[in-house]
């Protein structure tokens, strides 16, 4: 007998849905990041076993929309709903804010078998985390319940066993050697947008889009250039900083993932480009793949 299905994350921004799909599968496919709305696109992810295949899917934080990429973002919302086999909705531990409030209507009146999980228990003692699944089994009376860490891959193991226990029989969707439906190209993208996040502040990175123009292999070495989209001149300028010294530290750090990430030299070239509101421009959005 083997086992295969969907098995989507979704949750509020900044729980750890990234964090929980790279533990499952132990890779990092999805960039991590502390700012909210680290992931924009829907990233699947295939955790294979002899007997079972989980098609995992990372997908954006649930927000109200407030231009035409937030839309596309909360599009995949509407997808996960559509073709899951097993919905894990991911709540934080830490979160002071009434969450039970933005549950999604759809997760309350689905008939998808829903794994509530809770993630960031290490800051939470056990009285703390039993109150806080009583809550949540009022909410969602129907889910299965799995409190974790997925920083600290506590439960992991546990969660995967469960979610196997709740896939349909099925055949491997995919090959059982691949890893992910998206490009070398993309991950490429994501590299380098997770260092605008990290290395930027204010609204910089949310107005950032990373544009991959050329990935050719020569002599054993990448050539990669890419352009980082921006809205204003002002943030053309702060992504650049002064002599340069800014876009050359964040091409650095950036390189040294993909390397590793490739597995071979990088030479890496960034370049600045400011295009107005392109986060309501539907042919822009099409180009960045928001917009299938």
């Amino acid at each position: 007998m083997h086992k295969a299905g969907f098995v989507n994350i979704i949750g509020k921004p900044n729980v750890g849905k990234s964090t929980l799909m790279n533990a499952l599968v132990g890779e990092k496919l999805s960039i991590v990041t502390p700012k909210a709305q680290t992931t924009r696109h829907r990233i699947i992810s295939i955790l294979n076993g002899d007997d079972y295949q989980i098609v995992f899917s990372d997908t954006p934080g649930i927000i109200e929309p407030g231009y035409k990429m937030q839309e596309c973002m909360m599009t995949y919302i509407d997808e996960a709903f559509c073709d899951a086999d097993v919905i894990i909705y991911l709540a934080d531990a830490t979160d002071k804010s009434d969450a039970e409030k933005n549950v999604p209507e759809e997760l309350v009146s689905t008939s998808i078998p829903i794994i509530f999980v809770l993630n960031k228990i290490d800051k939470k003692n056990q009285t703390e985390i039993e109150e806080i699944l009583l809550k949540w089994r009022k909410i969602l009376p129907n889910a299965e319940q799995l409190a974790i860490s997925a920083l600290h891959k506590f439960n992991i193991n546990s969660l995967t066993s469960l979610i196997v226990n709740l896939l349909p029989e099925n055949p491997p969707y995919y090959d059982k050697d691949t890893l992910t439906d998206r490009s070398t190209r993309f991950f490429v993208s994501e590299i380098i947008r997770e260092k605008v996040l990290l290395l930027y502040q204010k609204e910089i990175p949310y107005c950032v889009e990373i544009d991959v123009n050329d990935f050719k292999e020569d002599n054993n070495i990448f050539r990669i250039s890419a352009t980082i989209y921006v809205i204003r001149n002002s943030q053309k300028v702060i992504i650049i900083g002064k002599g340069g010294k800014s876009i050359k530290q964040l091409g650095t750090v950036a390189r040294k993932d993909i390397e590793q990430f490739l597995g071979k030299k990088v030479f890496l070239q960034l370049f600045v480009k400011v295009r107005k509101n392109w986060r309501n421009n539907t042919l822009l959005l099409k180009k960045f793949g928001y917009i299938r």
